[in-house]
Order: structure tokens, then C-alpha cells, then sequence
């Protein structure tokens, strides 16, 4: 391993990705609610692969073309879909073996955007070991990309990537001179102690709840519920079993 120190930044929205893009980059988008939480469950319950599309019109095709599709637009389930983006539609009945083609409001269009990227990796509160794992194996600088809410700040996928932040910047492999990094590392610390408490404050969660769409909440902040670190590859995603690694400070 290299013991020259990894760089560690967080983008905040993807209105200002292009100031952090890198093609040298490992990216972790997050979508804490609810995509990346969904394609995570997605994997722990035996999909095949998920085909990520960030417009409705690729999403339409995709339905003509005779995919499953599970796709919606600011919550709500789009006419043509099978389903929509909680993450308990992605039960094991519904998605075991098979390919899904998947939109969403925020979260697909941050997987492409990030596509030149060396890796493009999933995150969220359920796969936060498996994500440190993996990383802390990786010899290339990261940058946990925050999917947000139509390019507005959002609470829950920051804190989230404080949480991450904070193992990789724990482990000794990296630093950062990025003041997101900071920032949502404080806002971690503040929240951890009582994690879904804290989220009661987030916009997102009265958006869900507005629309009767807010039970996933506690759901989606349980960390380390797999040890599945979903990918982005020739544009689908899978996923690989991320192991713990015993660092080297």
C-alpha cells in the first residue's frame, strides 16, 4: 500500500460537482432517501443488476423495450413504472434475479454525472462498513458525492457523508483540506449519538411525509445492515462483498 495519504473531499450538491470531478476519483454518491438506500436493499435481496437512467423519457423506453422499471418523480410513482423508490419495493419477491431499470429525482442522475470517474460506488447508512472496508483496500484519493434535493443542500445525505468522513479520516490513509469534509463531519458528531432523532429535522423527511411516503425513514438510517458495496460498471450497477481490512496507520 501506498503510505503517501489519500486525498478526502465531500461535494455537497451536484450544482458544484464539476469543481470537484477527477477522473483519477473514487465517488461515493449518496442518496440516503431514498435511492441509494433502495439499490442497496436491492442487492441485499438478490437483484441481478440495475440499470440506472437519469431522464423518464430513457426510463419510458426502457418499459417498451420489456424491463421491470422502477422509477418517480419528487415521490410519486411514475404511470408507466412497476414501482416506485422506497426501498421496501425492492423486496425479495419483487426484484430476486432480475434486471430493474431504475430513475429517480436526484440519485441516477449523480451515478452518470459521476461516470468518468475511476469507480462510482453506492453509499448509504446501510452499507457504511462495507464502503470503509472496501476503501480503506483502494489506492486512489475519494469524493462522497451528495446526491441532495434538486441540487439544494440536504441534511441526511451530509451526515452520512460525515459518517463515512470520519472512518476514512480515522484510519490515518487520508486527509483532507475540504471544508465540506469538516462540516459534515461536525454535523455527524452531533447526530450520531441519536441518528434518527436528529434526521427528524431534515426537509426530506416532511417532503416523504407530505405524500404518506415517509415509513422508510428509520429504515434508512440503521447503518451496517449489509456488507455490500453496489457499483457502477459499463452502466449497470452490481455489487461486491466488501471484507473488514485490518489498517495500517
Amino acid at each position: 500500500m501506498n503510505h503517501k495519504k489519500r486525498r478526502l473531499e465531500v461535494c455537497l450538491s451536484p450544482a458544484i460537482y464539476e469543481k470537484h470531478a477527477n477522473d483519477e476519483n473514487i465517488v461515493v454518491v449518496i442518496d440516503v432517501l431514498r435511492a441509494t438506500s433502495s439499490i442497496c436493499n436491492a442487492f441485499a435481496n438478490g437483484v441481478k443488476r440495475i440499470i440506472p437512467v437519469a431522464t423518464v423519457e430513457e426510463a419510458r423506453q426502457k418499459k417498451e423495450d420489456g424491463y421491470t422499471v422502477a422509477s418517480e418523480r419528487d415521490g410519486y410513482v411514475l404511470d408507466f413504472a412497476d414501482f416506485g423508490n422506497s426501498p421496501f419495493n425492492f423486496s425479495a419477491d419483487k426484484v430476486k434475479g432480475k434486471e430493474i431499470v431504475y430513475s429517480t429525482t436526484n440519485g441516477t442522475r449523480c451515478i452518470h454525472m459521476a461516470s468518468h470517474s475511476r469507480e462510482v460506488l453506492i453509499g448509504s447508512f446501510l452499507n457504511l462498513s462495507a464502503l470503509a472496508n472496501y476503501l480503506l483496500k483502494q489506492d486512489a484519493p475519494v469524493l462522497i458525492f451528495c446526491a441532495s434535493w434538486k441540487d439544494r443542500f440536504s441534511l441526511e445525505d451530509t451526515v452520512c457523508a460525515g459518517a463515512l468522513a470520519e472512518r476514512l479520516l480515522a484510519s490515518g490513509q487520508f486527509e483532507s483540506i475540504c471544508d465540506a469534509v469538516t462540516a459534515s463531519v461536525d454535523l455527524w458528531s452531533l447526530a450520531k449519538d441519536d441518528l434518527f432523532g436528529y434526521i427528524q429535522k431534515a426537509a426530506q423527511k416532511d417532503r416523504l411525509a407530505s405524500k404518506g411516503l415517509d415509513d422508510c425513514i428509520a429504515f434508512c438510517h440503521e447503518p451496517d445492515q449489509m456488507d455490500l458495496v453496489p457499483y457502477f460498471d459499463d452502466g449497470s450497477l452490481l455489487a461486491k462483498v466488501s471484507t473488514p481490512c485490518e489498517v495500517n496507520e
